[in-house]
């Protein structure tokens, strides 16, 4: 059986948006601040869950590269506040 629902697209700030009925919602085994990657495939809008599970912070800090993030460095070399070099 197949869980459908006719929807209309409505505003939503800037972008469009759409409400899931429960049902759907249900069907699809989705969560309330779930994450989901939408895609288009063909003619086909796809909404499909991401299963994230929590990183560690040890998992987190793996992951950090100063190069891409920034790392530590100060955009300055003259003292902004009380620092002392």
């Amino acid at each position: 059986m197949t869980t459908e629902a006719i929807l209309d697209i409505k505003q939503w700030g800037n972008n469009l948006g759409v409400r899931l009925p429960a049902a759907i919602a249900r069907e699809a085994h989705l969560q309330l601040n779930q994450r989901v990657r939408i895609s288009v495939e063909g003619e086909r809008v796809m909404i499909t869950p991401i299963n994230d599970t929590p990183l560690t912070l040890e998992q987190r800090l793996t992951s950090f590269d100063p190069e891409r993030h920034g790392g530590e460095a100060m955009t300055t070399s003259h003292a902004i506040g009380a620092e002392r070099w």
